[in-house]
């Protein structure tokens, strides 16, 4: 099973990271929205170790989500956070809780963001072949 790591940094308007393989090369940034002590659809997902899980969802379409009950997120509930997901998304605004991929950091609308996340999301998804993986999430 593969594993994942992303090393993020916070700030008030946003968290920002980088995803890394096992081996510690980079996979894509990740753009999150800011830390908002777990508020569902407002914070960023809590540090610790998830399992990636392929996922189909009604809003995003085929994309990956993350789960450790532990942590209190799964899929579908009953937990504190469900659906938090990987998906497409430039701006930490259009998020919910999930994780957006990009290829690069940069400014759209005047709001620090990811930049080409239709790309980044492509080949992740690649990657993960669509099978279940793990990621886990730390302070850089």
């Amino acid at each position: 099973m593969k594993h994942y790591v992303l090393k993020r940094r916070y700030f008030n308007e946003a968290t920002f990271g980088t995803l890394h393989r096992e081996d510690g090369s980079q996979v894509c940034v990740i753009a999150e929205r800011e830390s908002s002590n777990n508020a569902k659809g407002e914070s960023c997902i809590p540090e610790g170790t998830y399992q990636l899980l392929p996922h189909e969802s009604t809003r995003f379409g085929t994309c990956y989500a993350l789960e450790a009950p532990t942590l209190g997120v799964t899929r579908f509930g009953p937990s504190l956070r469900t659906h938090c997901l990987i998906h497409k998304a430039n701006r930490p605004s259009e998020l919910r809780g999930c994780l957006a991929p990009g290829a690069a950091f940069g400014v759209v609308g005047q709001e620090w963001a990811v930049i080409n996340s239709k790309g980044a999301f492509n080949a992740l998804m690649k990657e993960l072949g669509g099978e279940p993986a793990t990621l886990t999430i730390e302070k850089d």
